[in-house]
């Protein structure tokens, strides 16, 4: 694994060349892949193959090999983590996994990754001890919220893409290594061809679980490196994280399981209320690269307004969610 310079653009080249070559395989090989089948609980009305995620990973994984590590995570410390997740959402994409076991790996993946950030115990042992259990959480959620968004043709890709191609602008920026980020958003463009309405593949848990993964480890590396403050890497996949975390607030509080697979996200209520793959994918397109944007262009011009650019996203969020709302009580009660 070198930490030499490889050049944004060579990283790029490379991760677009061999994410296509994969996608093409894998596209060769579909009717042998497992299948996603349309339920109650899926957007989608034809069965389609998953684990086109695994294109985005042989795009991305041969260049963050020879790429420069991230300051303050090295490149085997989250790898290795990394590779515990993307395995076991791949069994699970395959044979099934039971919601248990993969919680389990997700959990001790992350907090290895956040033991690793945290670095040596330094101090009273308990802030530092809640310190990794608060980026644990982070990590493990992220890869789960990550998974829960991935059900609109196109809607994860194009979120990753938006996401880490903002890291990696912010890292050039701030003259912090990008190749990784600049790699891995290029890795996914690929895979997004063939999942834009009407989706061909799905990328399945193997791709938007270890995703994920990435984002916040990354997210979180780059807050302790000083390469970005706290509220950047949330400004910048916030629609993913508020839609997520108030579905899941919101069937806490009323009771529901939340472990059970459901159509209830903002993002499929938009669909189900006449959007459908193609409106709800642009709208949610224009959001990720809205705020997106806005964290990059914040943390270069007035980094001092990033509490209160994240402030304003999330009161646009809102009014969004609360017309959704409006309107998916509207239609439920009509006779």
């Amino acid at each position: 694994m070198a930490d030499q310079a490889l050049g944004l653009v060579p990283a790029a080249i490379l991760s677009l060349a061999l994410a296509a070559g994969a996608v093409a395989v894998l596209r060769s090989c579909a009717g042998r892949l497992p299948l996603a089948r349309p339920s109650d609980r899926s957007l989608h009305e034809q069965p389609v193959p998953r684990v086109g995620g695994l294109a985005i990973w042989a795009g991305f994984v041969p260049v963050a090999l020879a790429a420069p590590s991230i300051p303050g995570l090295p490149t085997p410390t989250w790898l290795a983590a990394w590779t515990a997740v993307a395995a076991v959402s791949l069994v699970d994409d395959w044979w099934g996994v039971r919601a248990s076991v993969r919680l389990a790996v997700h959990a001790i993946a992350g907090t290895a990754t956040a033991a690793a950030l945290a670095g040596p115990p330094a101090g009273e042992m308990a802030t530092w001890l809640a310190g990794v259990a608060a980026g644990t959480l982070v990590i493990v959620w992220s890869a789960n919220l990550f998974n829960f968004m991935d059900g609109n043709d196109g809607l994860a890709a194009v979120t990753a893409i938006c996401g880490f191609a903002a890291y990696g602008i912010a890292a050039w920026l701030a003259a912090a290594p990008a190749e990784l980020f600049v790699a891995l958003a290029f890795a996914i463009v690929p895979f997004l061809a063939v999942n834009v309405p009407p989706a061909r593949a799905f990328m399945g848990d193997v791709g938007a679980v270890p995703l994920g993964f990435l984002a916040a480890t990354f997210g979180l590396a780059g807050c302790r490196n000083g390469t970005w403050p706290a509220w950047f890497p949330l400004l910048v996949f916030l629609p993913f994280v508020a839609d997520a975390s108030v579905t899941l607030l919101r069937r806490l509080v009323g009771g529901e399981r939340v472990l059970e697979a459901h159509r209830t996200h903002y993002y499929q209520r938009l669909h189900q209320l006449g959007a459908g793959h193609r409106g709800t994918l642009v709208v949610y397109g224009v959001l990720a690269t809205g705020s997106s944007a806005t964290a990059v262009a914040v943390l270069s011009t007035a980094p001092s307004a990033g509490a209160w650019a994240l402030a304003v996203w999330v009161a646009l969020l809102a009014t969004f969610f609360a017309g959704i709302d409006y309107h998916w009580i509207k239609t439920r009660s009509r006779p």
